[in-house]
């Protein structure tokens, strides 16, 4: 039996695709045993027993920025981190470790270095975290959801997704997505998400937005976020939630989306060959921007600025192209060409790939106690370093067409 490690979280975008990856990995193979390695203040602390794997718990240690006392204690506690990672490793038997970024992700990949265990990664945005940053440097198995991230090793896999969304067939499920949301069959639907937790500057724009857009004669899904203070609309057509845990209902009974631009969404979007107007997060390090790239080039969404998403914008851009279901029917086809739906398989690929190469390198070893078995083993090594070589090159020219919790989307904004 082959025992995995999957280290990360944090968020939805980073808890998702693990438990995807988990999934298709122990459908693959009943007998695999995924163990999960995050933090008690992480989303994965929630999602990861309700869907039935072991969690495992090291402190979160956010990374110093300044130099204070917290960057002082911050080297020993990385390598308590490290060495109760180890420990597990070795105990547990695990035969890879999977990482997919957030606090838990660079304790895992430094134990794994020591312990020499397989490492593969997986990054969702398209401007990588420093914990993958510093993996990539450490494995060649490294997954990539963008065309346009520039990691080391990377190749293109796409977002490992929910099955229920990598599925979706929105025209055979739109009956039953409006009747979930109790909406008009006889008027298109516009969703508004921000992520989980909501995104106040687009909240407060399509609230005080809502009758023109209805007056334009569309409805409105707008799922406002668990920490929103918006609440329920008597505005016939205006349809207010909390959040939303079928979004792949939503995206059925939808013909357009405005929301954040956090990978889980864009990813989403794309595969569903839903056309949106896509708002990047204006905090942080500007990766939403870069993860809309793709689709926003591909001509599948529009980008605007969050300072710019005003009544004013909403007025004179989105309405008139609401108006244009021409233009909008030429976006949905475009979203659709730079989407994947198979990234769970991709990644699980990618995954049993480092199993197996280590499965090759313990056989190669065992050969070289023997003396004269050296040659063959070296030979052997050869071959599989070609095949790697071989299995990357098709891996980069992979962006071809081809739970989540409450929104569907990563949570960005408190």
């Amino acid at each position: 039996m082959s025992r995995f490690l999957f280290a990360g979280g944090g968020t939805a975008g980073h808890v998702n695709p693990l438990l995807a990856v988990a999934d298709r990995l122990t459908e693959r193979d009943p007998d695999a045993e995924v163990l999960v390695l995050g933090t008690a203040e992480g989303l994965e602390a929630r999602l990861v027993p309700m869907r039935g794997y072991e969690l495992l718990t090291i402190p979160r240690l956010p990374f110093p920025r300044k130099p204070n006392a917290a960057a002082l204690r911050f080297p020993g506690a990385f390598l308590g981190a490290v060495r109760q990672v180890e420990q597990i490793i070795r105990e547990r038997g695990i035969d890879v470790v999977l990482g997919v970024g957030g606090y838990a992700a660079a304790p895992a990949y430094i134990a794994a270095r020591r312990t020499g265990t397989p490492i593969v990664v997986h990054e969702q945005n398209a401007k990588p975290g420093l914990a993958n940053r510093l993996a990539a440097f450490l494995t060649d198995h490294v997954g990539v959801t963008f065309s346009n991230t520039r990691l080391r090793h990377g190749r293109v896999v796409g977002m490992p997704l929910r099955r229920e969304v990598e599925s979706l067939d929105r025209r055979a499920r739109r009956v039953e997505g409006l009747a979930e949301f109790g909406l008009d069959a006889d008027r298109p639907v516009l969703l508004v998400t921000g992520g989980s937790s909501g995104a106040r500057s687009i909240n407060r724009t399509v609230n005080r937005s809502a009758a023109a857009i209805v007056g334009a004669g569309w409805q409105v899904l707008h799922v406002v976020g668990g920490k929103s203070d918006i609440g329920p609309s008597d505005l016939d057509g205006y349809r207010v939630l909390p959040y939303c845990d079928r979004m792949d209902l939503a995206y059925a009974a939808s013909d357009f989306v405005v929301s954040r631009a956090g990978a889980g969404m864009v990813c989403e979007l794309t595969a569903v060959g839903l056309p949106s107007v896509l708002v990047p997060y204006p905090v942080g390090n500007g990766e939403q921007r870069h993860n809309a790239k793709d689709v926003v080039d591909a001509g599948g969404a529009v980008l605007v600025a969050d300072e710019e998403f005003d009544q004013d914008w909403v007025t004179f851009q989105l309405l008139t192209l609401l108006q244009d279901r021409a233009r909008i029917a030429s976006m949905a086809v475009r979203a659709g060409s730079v989407g994947h739906r198979d990234g769970a398989d991709r990644m699980t690929d990618l995954v049993l790939d480092a199993a197996r190469g280590a499965g090759t390198a313990n056989g190669a070893a065992a050969r070289d106690t023997t003396g004269d078995a050296a040659r063959d083993s070296d030979g052997a090594a050869a071959g599989t370093a070609n095949g790697a070589a071989g299995r990357d090159t098709t891996g980069d020219a992979a962006p071809d067409a081809d739970g989540r919790p409450t929104t569907g989307s990563t949570t960005e904004e408190p």
